[in-house]
């Protein structure tokens, strides 16, 4: 019994050395590639494994009160199929919504499935739940807690997906909550409206995502998503060019971790960054360093206060004096919880997705990203930016510095969640 004890509790040791100190990846650039070199296209889709794919139509829509009407009339509109993913699937009036239009499109013969994250969704059960079976709807939860995958608790699905007859999608960082939908009813709840930001697409990129959205479900059930209903013929439906960034934890460099680091040291002019989430590990910061002293504009959005991660906006604080000091800009959003997970760079990319810029994103969780380079786009997104930076506080260097003293005792505390979060 001692010798059981004795393994026991090296196991644990081990466990948690393995969870807490396995060393991040120094992420670097062997050359730095602007990306509007006439090489840049073929390096980023090659680094990051993805085929690009043009002529995409993409629209942006900015909170709940417009991406969730958008959602649930092109739901109300399948004929063949409805594949949704979320990691936040809330029981609410917003979620009531989605179960009815899901409900009563598989009554109707559509063929409906969706997958939610164990953790994420956790409370969603019971009346929904049952309604949505009842009416034919398929429904399975990514990652139970069981004991033959406790290795894999870390590993979330992160990705916030709707794909409609295999021809259009949503892709954003907003799942499905009252808080999103209406900022008054997040009020009662004694939470602050979540800012957040989806887009609609449409063209040959859809089938790239639509695979992304099987990947999840095939490793819940073992069913292989095939045929038309899934997988249509796509033609092209408008003029920008795009690629489908998806990782996961099964290969700890990222196709994300790559994409953003491309992006970021490629560009000559502008980085705009939006995250609710801003845990640079040691390279990415600096990266970011060495972008801002080539005279590259580096710009970040985050919560300010109204967070709903406290303790994450603590451990993001404590790192922000040498960016800072390097000349990079800071804004904390002061309206509401900033949730939105935008990359702009140089006007002409855009990066929209689930990854935050966090350790988290990059290696625990399935994350999927829509990369796409198209000034049109980047110029809506930008009109976000510009008016998010006006809701939001400047964090220099001197008011950093005026932190609270309780702040700066307690920050060196938290460095664990720069490595989990």
């Amino acid at each position: 019994m001692d010798w059981l004890a004795v393994a026991g509790g090296v196991f644990l040791a081990w466990m948690i050395l393995v969870f807490l100190f396995t060393p991040g990846i120094n992420y670097h650039l062997s050359h730095r590639t602007s990306i509007h070199d006439e090489g840049f296209l073929y390096t980023v889709q090659s680094a990051c494994q993805a085929a690009l794919h043009h002529g995409n139509d993409v629209r942006i829509f900015t909170n709940g009160p417009a991406f969730y009407p958008a959602m649930l009339d092109t739901i109300r509109g399948a004929t063949r199929s409805v594949n949704m993913e979320c990691y936040i699937f809330q029981p609410g009036r917003i979620a009531d919504q989605f179960v009815e239009a899901l409900s009563e499109r598989a009554r109707q013969g559509v063929n409906v499935t969706l997958v939610v994250d164990a953790i994420g969704s956790l409370s969603f059960r019971g009346r929904p739940l049952r309604r949505l079976r009842a009416a034919g709807c398929r429904v399975e939860s990514y990652q139970r807690l069981r004991w033959y995958s406790l290795a894999r608790i870390n590993n979330r699905t992160h990705r916030e997906l709707l794909m409609v007859d295999g021809r259009v999608a949503f892709i954003g960082g907003a799942g499905v909550a009252d808080w999103w939908a209406d900022p008054a009813v997040a009020r009662t709840r004694k939470r602050r409206g979540w800012r957040d930001t989806m887009a609609r697409v449409e063209g040959p990129i859809v089938a790239a995502l639509q695979g992304v959205a099987a990947e999840n479900w095939l490793e819940c059930c073992g069913e292989i998503l095939t045929g038309p209903e899934s997988f249509p013929n796509l033609e092209r439906a408008g003029d920008t060019t795009a690629f489908v960034v998806k990782s996961s934890p099964s290969d700890r460099a990222t196709a994300s971790r790559v994409t953003f680091q491309l992006l970021m040291e490629g560009a000559d002019q502008h980085v705009r960054i939006t995250t609710p989430y801003f845990l640079p590990d040691r390279a990415l910061r600096r990266a970011i360093v060495e972008i801002a002293a080539r005279g590259v504009a580096v710009s970040v959005i985050v919560p300010g206060p109204k967070t709903d991660q406290r303790w994450v906006r603590l451990a993001s604080r404590r790192m922000w004096g040498e960016l800072l000091r390097a000349g990079v800009h800071i804004y904390e959003y002061r309206k509401g919880m900033m949730h939105a997970k935008v990359l702009i760079v140089d006007e002409l990319w855009a990066v929209i997705g689930t990854t935050n810029i966090d350790n988290r994103s990059f290696e625990h969780n399935d994350e999927v990203n829509l990369a796409m380079r198209d000034p049109a786009v980047a110029a809506r997104l930008l009109e976000d930016y510009a008016r998010d930076i006006r809701d939001s506080d400047e964090v220099t260097f001197e008011r950093w510095q005026r932190r609270p003293v309780w702040e700066k005792i307690v920050g060196p505390f938290v460095w664990i969640l720069e490595r989990q979060h």
